[in-house]
């Protein structure tokens, strides 16, 4: 059998403040799968995320003294903030877009940004500079390569901070939010862009029917548990469900089974 892209098994976290986020979750994503996670806010979204490249950890199979627990493994690596090695390995494969891009865009020009990661694998040279072109011509930004990124609108700037995670080859693309703040042609353009990529999708949104669009598969979390996990479009139908959740549907938009 195929190794699945994700696995979550019983992950709970508290903050040191004591407020728990994570009450016992259970995910698993299979290779190539597209899965938006939805859920209101304060729901532990970004936790979860934070938990898959190790930003943030549990403590292990057994409960933590701050109630801390679980275990998360990528394509077969289980992430353990002891081991170096895996760890870098692992932060390779989870490729997080975060909802600004101007927290991913640092670098003078495009190609550079797209350049700095795999330059940071010790890539070089003509390997390199393919690596850059094979991921600006994924989300539609060759011609703006040695553009200065602050020159370019908020769309294009999302699209090479995609870019910038692409060229690492990830096994997990994880998006935050992906079409906040886009007009709707930037917003059509990505979801374009997005739905021709062969990785596998983990996208985080309160935009559901974006959501819809582009994953066939939801799971709804709130307080700190997946609450609903199936196909989207029987979530979004759920009226009662989404309302248990604080979920809303844009006004006058309808999704039938």
């Amino acid at each position: 059998m195929t190794t699945p892209s994700l696995e979550v098994r019983d992950l709970r976290f508290a903050y040191p403040d004591g407020h728990v986020a994570l009450r016992g979750v259970d995910l698993t994503v299979p290779a190539g799968e597209r899965v938006a996670v939805l859920g209101p806010n304060g729901a532990g979204k970004t936790t979860l995320v934070l938990h898959l490249n190790g930003i943030l950890h549990a403590t292990g199979p057994s409960t933590g003294a701050d109630g801390s627990g679980g275990t998360v493994t990528v394509a077969g690596l289980t992430v353990d903030p002891k081991d170096r090695a895996c760890l870098k390995e692992i932060r390779r494969r989870v490729g997080i877009v975060f909802q600004d891009p101007d927290d991913q865009l640092f670098m003078p020009t495009v190609g550079e940004d797209v350049a700095f990661g795999p330059a940071n694998l010790g890539l070089r040279g003509d390997e390199l500079a393919a690596r850059v072109d094979e991921a600006l011509a994924a989300v539609g930004m060759s011609e703006h390569r040695d553009r200065a990124p602050h020159h370019l609108s908020f769309g294009q700037r999302r699209r090479v901070a995609v870019a910038t995670v692409l060229a690492m080859r990830p096994e997990i693309l994880v998006l935050d939010e992906p079409s906040s703040n886009l007009d709707p042609a930037s917003r059509r353009e990505l979801a374009g862009i997005l739905r021709e990529l062969p990785v596998t999708v983990l996208m985080v949104t309160h935009d559901l029917p974006y959501a819809l669009e582009l994953c066939s598969r939801s799971v709804i979390l709130d307080g700190g548990r997946i609450a609903a996990d199936g196909p989207t479009r029987e979530l979004l139908a759920d009226a009662d469900l989404l309302a248990g959740h604080r979920l809303e549907l844009p006004f006058g938009y309808t999704v039938s089974l």
